[in-house]
């Protein structure tokens, strides 16, 4: 094992000051953490472009072509290689003068993001949460021979890659449901076939929410799942982040709403107007961010649920919530969310279409699931 502080130096970053306006608009691309990718990173990921102005009278340095940049205050343990020369924001440190002879950048870069549980582990700080250059020095890295460095750096790659083409498959999927929904019913903001325009109040005869209170969480194993907002992820509901709430609780929340399979979640609450078909038959309470419709079989679900998902429903759920630090969504304004309803025969066949592509998702998200634990254990096995 090596220091990594034994192989590298470390360059701070720096912020140019907005008050002056000639360290801006010249040929330097500068970034913060939101562009430390895991990967390689050039000018198309800056954030600002800043003058040679700036690099003279201002914290910001240049960082050579092919350095490594390591997050340590926002972004902690986040790291990427540049392509290009660049500058940084002082939440950045730098590691240069990295013998190529002797280690490998997408090995060491790797390693970092391997070390990231540890690097967040030494943040402190009262507002703001960072490490200090002594965290990253003292990291141990396996002194391993170039070549089998090399080797863990193209295995990670292409794990990494093939994470990155199963998500933008299951991105891919997602627009064609949504381009489906527009080209057998129209652009619901102009209805151009001319369909029933209806409202959320009239077509459901039960919209309700949840306990208006947090309830004691008993544990997984012990009572009944209780959700909110957090567990509706990616088109799902997300149990394994669900609260557990007692029995006695759990028959107490279905009195005031009681929420089943084939009925229609919507947000309410922090953040809204999200829908959720319950396509799971499983027992659960539901918090009082989110609401619970129950409507007649003139509406399909999954139809519904891609009506209410719309960027017309949307806009007007966003219309409709009131707070700004506290967002609600509150019931009666929910019933004036207005809809179009076509012929039930045509909804059904879009709900086919929906099913069948949710199998291919399906698929696709267990293969998914794979490559990331396949990466977890690899980046275990590497770097401990």
């Amino acid at each position: 094992m090596v220091k990594l502080g034994d192989i590298c130096k470390f360059q701070s970053g720096g912020t140019p000051s907005k008050s002056k306006p000639d360290f801006f608009g010249g040929n330097i691309p500068w970034i913060t953490t939101v562009a430390l990718n895991g990967g390689i990173i050039d000018s198309t990921n800056a954030v600002d472009w800043i003058t040679d102005q700036a690099i003279r009278e201002s914290a910001a340095k240049i960082v050579p072509q092919n350095s490594i940049m390591v997050g340590t205050r926002v972004g902690i343990g986040k790291a990427a290689i540049n392509a290009v020369p660049m500058s940084t924001s002082q939440d950045i440190i730098s590691l240069l003068d990295i013998d190529t002879a002797s280690w490998d950048k997408g090995f060491l870069c790797k390693f970092i993001i391997g070390k990231n549980d540890f690097l967040l582990a030494q943040a402190r700080g009262a507002t703001i949460q960072g490490i200090k250059i002594d965290a990253l020095s003292n990291l141990q890295v396996p002194d391993i021979p170039l070549e089998e460095q090399r080797h863990i750096a193209a295995l990670l790659d292409k794990v990494s890659d093939l994470i990155t083409k199963r998500r933008a498959q299951l991105d891919k999927l997602d627009l064609l449901v949504k381009a489906r929904f527009v080209e057998m019913f129209g652009d619901p903001s102009s209805n151009p076939m001319g369909w029933q325009l209806t409202t959320v109040g009239q077509e459901c005869y039960y919209i309700k929410d949840g306990p208006h209170k947090s309830l004691p969480d008993v544990g997984k194993g012990n009572g009944y799942p209780f959700i909110s907002v957090r567990n509706i992820v990616n088109g799902y509901i997300d149990f394994s982040t669900a609260k557990y709430i007692s029995e006695q609780d759990y028959y107490e929340s279905v009195k005031k709403c009681s929420p089943k399979k084939g009925d229609i979640l919507y947000s309410k609450g922090g953040t809204t107007g999200i829908a959720k078909l319950i396509d799971v038959d499983i027992k659960f309470a539901n918090w009082v961010h989110l609401a619970v419709l129950k409507f007649d079989n003139s509406l399909n679900g999954i139809f519904f649920e891609s009506m209410l998902n719309s960027d017309y429903c949307y806009d007007q759920s966003q219309k409709l919530t009131k707070g700004i630090a506290n967002k609600d969504l509150v019931l009666s304004a929910m019933a004036q969310i207005k809809i179009y309803k076509p012929p039930i025969k045509l909804q059904n066949q879009f709900a086919i279409f929906v099913e069948q592509t949710n199998k291919l998702k399906w698929s696709i998200q267990q293969s998914l699931d794979k490559l990331e634990v396949l990466k977890k254990v690899l980046m275990q096995q590497y770097f401990g």
